[in-house]
């Protein structure tokens, strides 16, 4: 099993839009690919109260890494694309690869 997990940092003038996007859009745009079998969706929790910042975290569960790299390589930049046209450098992001053992 290949967990591929995207952790986001998202501006707060956009969030509630994002998190809708993100549930009616981009998330079923990226699972129609037939390369992951499932998602989940987090926020993260912030350990400081002052830090008012909206990070996210999205796994996705890949049966092997060739589906991963599938994706990666056939349709993860066109997804990616159209959310940096939509949001621009109001979200910010970072990905790892994770394999269960």
């Amino acid at each position: 099993m290949i967990l591929y997990n995207v952790t986001l940092n998202v501006d707060e003038e956009i969030k509630e839009e994002w998190l809708q996007w993100m549930k009616e859009i981009h998330l079923p745009e990226v699972m129609a690919t037939g390369k992951f079998i499932s998602y989940e969706m987090y926020k993260i929790q912030n350990h400081n109260p002052q830090d008012s910042s909206n990070n996210y975290s999205v796994q996705y569960k890949a049966k092997s890494f060739v589906e991963y790299e599938d994706y990666i390589n056939t349709y993860g930049p066109a997804l990616k694309q159209k959310t940096l046209e939509k949001y621009g450098e109001k979200i910010l992001a970072f990905r790892t690869l994770l394999e269960k053992v």
